[in-house]
């Protein structure tokens, strides 16, 4: 299990960042560590396959859109008729292509769908970094639409200031600003743009820690606040009462040589209830979340298939 305990280590110690990119790691992982498969027989290889989804799986607590993504790969396998590693690893492959292409289409619509909301001098603020985001200003400037954008450093690990020289290469107008400082800068803001890593049956969106703040802060300035994602970050464990896992994330990133004794408690996320979200910009447009589900039904209703 060499190439996926590797890439299981890549996405635990944040070398691989995003939710698309994180699914993206896992499924090549799965790929490749099956085309290395001695198994001598289906059995052996859904064994081996089952191991490798289950050490991706638990590499990160808080990511349903790569537990989607294997288990969508998993569904394929078991439910189809190969013999042979040959036709296994085929199998595989355009599973795979299959995933990746729904991505890139599910991306490309929020792009389109999300552009149409920044014009006329629009003034964004985006928390952390997200793919989904990401498309939807890179679609707005190709568009030639005027806007700018206000980032967060996003702390502790500073995901912002990838979104920042993002943005600077693409010739969009950036000012990166404190976290603590959200609710200064909010009144000067027309509209609040998050991506998330994780989407309830509640309606609620797990991403970045202080999002939830960040949406509190919206509220009570009257600013709009949308989440931009993928329905593929439904996390259908929510919808039999688990509640979405929030991990935690080791304390030296936060204070590498604190003094002893300090305890430090470093969540990687936060929850925002769904009162607080204006709309969700997805592939199927702009949805509430009240009725996600059954916008997850429409567009991936094996999602709700238990394959493991």
């Amino acid at each position: 299990m060499n190439r996926v305990v590797e890439a299981a280590g890549r996405i635990r110690r944040l070398e691989v960042q995003g939710a698309t990119e994180i699914a993206f790691e896992a499924i090549r992982a799965v790929v490749e560590q099956m085309k290395l498969s001695e198994a001598s027989d289906r059995a052996s290889a859904l064994r081996e396959l089952a191991e490798a989804v289950s050490i991706l799986s638990g590499s990160r607590e808080t990511e349903p859109c790569m537990r989607n993504s294997l288990r969508f790969l998993n569904l394929s396998v078991r439910s189809s008729d190969w013999r042979s590693l040959g036709e296994l690893n085929e199998l595989l492959g355009g599973t795979a292509d299959r995933l990746l292409r729904v991505f890139s289409e599910a991306l490309r619509k929020i792009g389109e769908i999300g552009s149409m909301r920044l014009s006329g001098g629009v003034r964004v603020l985006t928390h952390c970094h997200s793919s989904a985001v990401s498309r939807i200003f890179k679609e707005s400037k190709a568009r030639g639409n005027d806007f700018e954008v206000v980032c967060t450093e996003t702390r502790p690990l500073f995901q912002g200031r990838r979104t920042a020289r993002e943005l600077l290469e693409n010739g969009i107008k950036a000012t990166m600003i404190v976290d603590s400082a959200v609710g200064y800068f909010m009144p000067d803001v027309d509209m609040v743009l998050v991506g998330c890593d994780a989407i309830t049956s509640q309606g609620s969106v797990v991403n970045k820690v202080g999002t939830g703040l960040i949406a509190l802060a919206a509220r009570d300035a009257g600013v709009p606040f949308h989440v931009a994602s993928e329905l593929m970050k439904f996390d259908p464990e929510t919808l039999h009462g688990a509640a979405e896992p929030i991990e935690e994330r080791p304390s030296i990133e936060v204070w590498a040589e604190g003094p002893y004794g300090l305890v430090v408690r470093n969540p990687a996320f936060d929850v925002t209830r769904s009162a607080l979200v204006d709309g969700l910009i997805c592939e199927e447009g702009i949805v509430s979340l009240g009725s996600v589900v059954e916008a997850v039904r429409r567009s991936y209703p094996w999602i709700f298939e238990q394959s493991f």
